[in-house]
């Protein structure tokens, strides 16, 4: 739930199918910080969980400093994201080549999303964050609905553009940054749920309606994971990963008919 609803916040924030937090750069600097935290010292549990947060957000933030420039807020996010991933991802894999076999095959167990992990422990601490995270969608929602005509119409209509964006930006960091420590970085997920939920309800997506998706999407490739090979159990983000990659393809295969 809190991978779809960040998805949705970012892609009707920017406008833009493809900006969802795993492709922008975010849930790469949640995946750094417990890389770094794993292999230089030893984080486990709940200090890992709060490495990969304090990455998120700190990245986050370094993003929309870089991006923001007034009107073309939007596609300068897009393009800082995706470059800061890039280096990010080079990060993760120096490291890994740096570390020794076991402690490497840790971080990769990790990188690829998976809920075989998954404890009481972190499930609380999943659970008290949404309890505060997740009742934010409403008003979120409100000022999206206004953000989304546009930033020169949605200060003529009273709305405070740049704070309310960065306000969107936290939420969905935040979202992601809780639901990655905990899990991993589960592919794809933010980007399948906020389009799959706008397709299945009319063209009349709301946050709710993605978060709902994106829960329903872990719990179906979680089934699939379990029960596809009977003696191997898939770690769930390469099924996330297996049914997110077609999708992008199919995206942008339609944005250039478009001429978008």
């Amino acid at each position: 739930a809190a991978f779809g609803a960040s998805g949705a916040i970012f892609q009707r924030m920017l406008r833009n199918p493809l900006a969802s937090p795993d492709v922008i750069g975010v849930g790469y600097g949640a995946s750094a910080a417990a890389v770094t935290g794993m292999l230089l010292f030893g984080a486990q549990g709940i200090g890992l969980s709060l490495i990969a947060c304090a990455g998120a957000l700190a990245v986050a933030l370094f993003i929309y400093a870089m991006a923001d420039a007034g009107k073309h807020t939007g596609p300068r996010l897009i393009l800082a994201g995706i470059a800061v991933a890039a280096l990010l991802q080079a990060l993760i894999q120096y490291l890994l080549t740096r570390a020794d076999v076991r402690t490497a095959g840790d971080a990769l167990r990790w990188l690829t999303g998976s809920l075989s992990a998954s404890t009481w422990e972190r499930a609380g601490l999943l659970a008290a964050a949404l309890a505060i995270l997740l009742p934010l969608l409403v008003p979120a929602a409100a000022k999206l609905r206004i953000l989304e005509l546009g930033d020169d119409s949605a200060a003529g209509l009273g709305l405070a553009v740049r704070p309310t964006r960065l306000g969107l930006i936290l939420l969905g960091v935040g979202l992601t940054a809780v639901a990655t420590a905990v899990t991993g970085p589960l592919a794809f997920v933010s980007f399948l749920a906020g389009p799959l939920a706008l397709r299945l309800c009319g063209g009349r997506s709301n946050l709710g309606s993605a978060a709902l998706i994106g829960a329903l999407l872990v719990v179906a490739a979680n089934f699939i994971a379990s029960n596809i090979m009977p003696t191997v159990e898939l770690p769930v983000g390469v099924v996330t990963g297996a049914l997110g990659a077609p999708f992008l393809i199919w995206v942008l295969v339609r944005t250039n008919k478009e001429g978008t």
